[in-house]
């Protein structure tokens, strides 16, 4: 029987949430079968946040410093390949439930007045809309309204005042129903992909879901070091991403999220039920996976940024029906979200685009472990946006864009943190796994550094370089020449 895909991402996801994985509060139960039928990747990471770098990341295979989609808005450069157009490649009509946030090219675009412009929610190139659902959510909150609920135009208005309403009516709830309807309909192979946007804040679970979890019972944040690095100091001041000063308020946030978590995975496990119900199971690869996930708190700071790994460090569960043999394994080396395209394009038996940075999980998944894998995960993050203005720059001598970053590279007992300006930050994790204790000895840093130097030279763009004009053109070929 030929494959459908699913791809299921879950907005601000950490990995640690998974009931499966060990944490003692929160119940996951649909996602914890999942992976008792498929496989855990323990050590996931996405590439970069916000929200369009790290979907950038995922949808490409790219690490941020070759797609360059640096914060959301930077347009998305067209001649980059996608898991869209690499479905369409091997038959599918991929469709879309949710959003990709991800902004056009602007030399597609029709002038100033062109709407994708002034948007950065725009639909990766491939897709088929089923539902779209940018902000500020309209047709969702139009369903509210056509129920009876009195609701604004206004996203963060509907979301914070989901507790007021019962949990079949959740943004999450309304993402199942059109999936599930869709699901009906499919009498072919199908790829679709299933973005949900919970448990992203406002911190609000819907209806029942909102007191699932006693705010009392949930574990405190990691407190922020007293030796802190200038960036770190300058964003816990932030009214964006400073954490809530109190106790309080830092245990209600936890709690809505664990509550938030709860509930899209009643939703997600609407999805799977539907799926098996309609004699899908077997020939249905199912990936799951976040676009970044969320400090909560930690280090005295909430939602996605900098360089912790609580904002990167996300689920992953890649079921594959074709290798029961594997279902209810864990992999812990380290794996990143680059890894999900070559994932896909080898189980739709198709190239993996030269342009990927990540690797096919097929070894994991087919149960043959590769005989090398990487031994750190690396991320990055860009605040660039803070300093774009409308005002011309002195180009080409002007390059304080380019200093506004910093990479992280993760392995299993250190970190090492490079900024754009120069500056460093280099974590004991074998001593203190928290990231509040630096290495005191200079000889300790510099094969951090000289790693991260290695992973940026071995990980430039690739499109062309691997190709001659000889012989009629010899090496790697780039995706997409037809008469090849």
């Amino acid at each position: 029987m030929a494959l459908n895909v699913l791809l299921i991402t879950l907005d601000q996801f950490r990995a640690e949430c998974l009931s499966i994985a060990g944490h003692k509060l929160v119940k996951t139960p649909n996602l914890d079968r999942l992976a008792n039928a498929g496989v855990r990747f323990a050590n996931h990471y996405s590439q970069c946040a916000p929200c369009s770098p790290g979907r950038a990341s995922l949808y490409t295979g790219m690490y941020q410093m070759n797609h360059r989609v640096v914060t959301n808005g930077t347009p998305l450069d067209r001649r980059f390949d996608n898991v869209a157009l690499l479905a369409r490649r091997a038959g599918y009509k991929p469709a879309l439930f949710g959003y990709t946030d991800q902004s056009a090219d602007p030399r597609d675009t029709d002038g100033p007045t062109d709407w994708r412009l002034s948007h950065y929610e725009g639909v990766l190139p491939g897709f088929d809309c089923q539902l779209f659902l940018p902000e500020p959510h309209e047709l969702w909150i139009n369903h509210l309204r056509l129920n009876g609920f009195d609701v604004p135009m206004s996203a963060q208005i509907a979301l914070s005042t989901e507790p007021e309403r019962p949990a079949q009516f959740s943004i999450s709830a309304f993402l199942a129903d059109h999936m599930c309807d869709w699901l009906d309909k499919q009498d072919q192979p199908w790829f679709a992909h299933a973005s949900f946007l919970r448990p992203h804040p406002p911190y609000a679970a819907a209806g029942k879901w909102s007191t699932e979890y006693d705010p009392q019972d949930v574990e405190m944040p990691i407190e922020p070091s007293a030796n802190r690095h200038p960036f770190h100091e300058a964003v816990m001041h932030l009214e964006g991403s400073s954490a809530p000063a109190d106790e309080a308020g830092k245990r209600n946030m936890r709690a809505q999220y664990y509550g938030m978590i709860s509930e899209v995975d009643s939703q997600v496990g609407r999805v799977l039920d539907k799926i098996d119900a309609l004699g899908m199971w077997d020939n249905t690869m199912i990936i799951v996976t976040a676009d970044h996930a969320d400090q909560l708190g930690d280090h005295g700071l909430r939602e996605k940024l900098g360089f912790f790994e609580q904002s990167y460090h996300i689920v992953s569960i890649v079921r594959d029906p074709r290798h029961p043999q594997q279902h209810g394994t864990v992999v812990t080396e380290f794996t990143e979200n680059i890894d999900i395209l070559p994932t896909v394009a080898e189980a739709l038996d198709q190239p993996v685009p030269i342009q990927c940075d990540g690797f096919p999980l097929s070894p994991f998944i087919h149960g043959t472990p590769p005989k090398s894998w990487r031994l750190a995960a690396t991320y990055e993050y860009d605040w660039r946006f803070a300093y774009i203005s409308g005002e011309p720059r002195d180009w080409p001598w002007d390059r304080r864009l380019e200093r506004q970053n910093v990479t992280t590279r993760i392995g299993n007992d250190s970190a090492y943190v490079q900024f754009g300006d120069g500056s460093w930050l280099a974590f004991d994790l074998a001593k203190d796994p928290t990231w509040r204790t630096t290495f005191e000895d200079p000889a300790r840093v510099l094969p951090l550094a000289q790693e991260m130097l290695l992973w940026r030279s071995q990980n430039t763009e690739r499109t062309l370089s691997g190709m001659l004009m000889q012989e009629g053109g010899i090496g790697q070929w780039p995706t997409g020449v037809s008469w090849r």
